[in-house]
């Protein structure tokens, strides 16, 4: 049915002035007003972000863009095996490596002489089943080896007892399980319990003596295990630095080294991993030992409220880490972490000191740094890794106008795509990018953005993130589009040519 709408149109009253002014025109505005009877708001200005740009370079190669080098850390909490959706979901990210704690409450050593691996291997078994390999810290502390508890004695009562234990662990889980290819020795030693670890060994030639112990029986039962260590809390301290001194002295064999950072600001995991790599290739000329950073996220903060966990910025502020280290060439990082737990005191107890540490990191003031939280609900950072899995293989090169927008891109097979990622200190901004790709194949593409916001733009069953746009489009070798970038998003760009 066609509805016809007559409106007519008073002319107002000419106001007093200059006769010769030309009469006001009356508005479709003015005569809802009448229709009203009352006077309506003056419209609202619409507030326009700024537009920034970012120039794709698709006929440029930068080389292999192996994103498959950020991995996730998990662990150190409680004997709890990783239940079936996150196991699930870790697989779809498709990991290469998943760093863990083999801590002491899985007391794999009870008394001399009696191995029990009912605790352990549930919680091993289910890693395996992400089909990812595993980087494992030994953090352990048998009662037989050390009857008292004390943070600061490391050196066990029976040192070749220690390696029987040591051995054992590495044959069931590198060669009768083939799990474990990477052992760490210790976790933040520097700081002890603070770290969740129940060594404290802050000198670095005691560390040394201590990775000496423990590696020989790792490589005798393993020889294709990388080695390293110390998985130090401070990088920027003596203790990491010392301990390559040691090595390269003592000529003690050191695959990986390791170290933590918590910190909001990307360029403070860029200048750690220049840093190590720089005195790594000038200490190890002739065959240098991988840099991992095997646990980090975003500073520490002194409150704690679920709605934070799901906060934007966070994921914003891991992906532009993750650029960050790219950029500075690490050889792996390990996201902290897989699954948010709560800590049992009682595990904690028999070899720990002070196991309220850890009740109140995890219960009481709990970090909410999950991929998955405690009640396995997907958080926004869960998708910054399925993001990067859809990059593609050879990066080209690409600039943004603006340094708080940070951008990655590649091509791969048809594909090209952009990483966007909105995030400054102290705030961010809202900006509208235009992406203009150049040395594109002309012809029919596929046009498709994903965005992680503050919208949970996600499926929380399938674990996949929705499309916030697609279309069908006809590109000629150089193209433009404009995508929304809000503060603390991270988007993907990506023109696909159909088969």
């Amino acid at each position: 049915m066609l509805l016809l709408l007559s409106l007519t149109f008073i002319p107002a009253a000419m106001p007093p002035g200059n006769p010769d002014d030309p009469a006001p025109q009356t508005t479709p505005v003015d005569v809802l007003r009448e229709a009203h009877g009352r006077p309506l708001p003056p419209p609202l200005p619409v507030a326009t972000p700024p537009v920034i740009d970012v120039a794709v370079d698709l006929a440029s190669d930068e080389g292999a863009l192996e994103l498959w080098r950020h991995g996730i850390g998990h662990g150190g909490i409680n004997t709890l095996p990783l239940p079936d959706r996150v196991v699930r979901g870790t697989a779809k990210l498709k990991p290469r490596l998943i760093r863990i704690f083999i801590q002491e409450f899985f007391h794999i050593y009870p008394e001399h002489g009696r191995f029990d691996w009912s605790r352990l291997d549930p919680y091993m078994d289910a890693l395996a089943r992400t089909d990812a390999k595993v980087v494992a810290a030994i953090t352990i502390k048998p009662k037989p080896l050390f009857p008292k508890v004390d943070p600061a004695v490391w050196r066990p009562n029976d040192i070749e007892e220690w390696q029987r234990v040591i051995a054992a662990l590495v044959r069931r889980y590198s060669v009768d399980k083939r799990i474990v290819t990477h052992w760490e020795i210790g976790n933040e030693t520097d700081i002890g319990e603070q770290g969740g670890c129940p060594y404290l060994i802050r000198k670095a030639s005691d560390y040394a003596a201590y990775y000496r112990m423990t590696s020989a029986p790792i490589r005798s039962t393993f020889p294709q295990a990388k080695v390293g260590g110390p998985a130090v809390a401070n990088a920027n301290g003596d203790l990491l630095p010392e301990f390559i001194d040691l090595c390269v002295k003592e000529g003690i064999q050191l695959d990986f080294i390791s170290w933590h950072l918590y910190a909001d600001d990307p360029r403070q995991h860029a200048r750690l991993a220049d840093k190590y790599r720089a005195l790594l290739g000038a200490k190890f000329p002739a065959r240098r030992p991988e840099s991992m950073v095997t646990e980090w996220n975003k500073g520490f903060e002194r409150i704690s409220v679920e709605e934070q966990a799901f906060a934007p910025r966070r994921a914003a502020a891991a992906a532009a880490a993750i650029l960050a280290m790219t950029d500075a060439h690490v050889d792996w990082s390990f996201y902290y972490h897989l699954w948010d737990q709560v800590c049992f005191v009682e595990q904690f107890r028999p070899f720990f000191h002070d196991p309220g540490i850890m009740y109140h990191h995890w219960n009481e003031v709990p970090h909410r740094f999950g991929l998955f939280g405690v009640g396995q609900e997907v958080r926004p950072q869960y998708f910054i890794y399925q993001l990067l899995g859809q990059l593609g293989g050879r990066r080209v090169r690409v600039q943004s106008s603006a340094q708080d927008v940070r951008v990655l891109a590649a091509r791969d097979r048809g594909r090209s795509a952009v990483l966007l990622v909105n995030y400054s200190l102290p705030a961010s901004r809202d900006v509208v990018a235009t992406i203009r790709f150049t040395g594109l194949t002309a012809g029919r593409s596929r046009l498709t953005v994903w965005r992680i916001d503050s919208s949970r733009s996600w499926s929380a069953k399938e674990l996949e993130l929705l499309p916030t746009e697609r279309r069908e489009i006809d590109v000629r070798s150089d193209f433009s589009c404009q995508v929304s970038s809000p503060a603390d998003s991270v988007s993907l760009i990506v023109l696909q040519t159909p088969p």
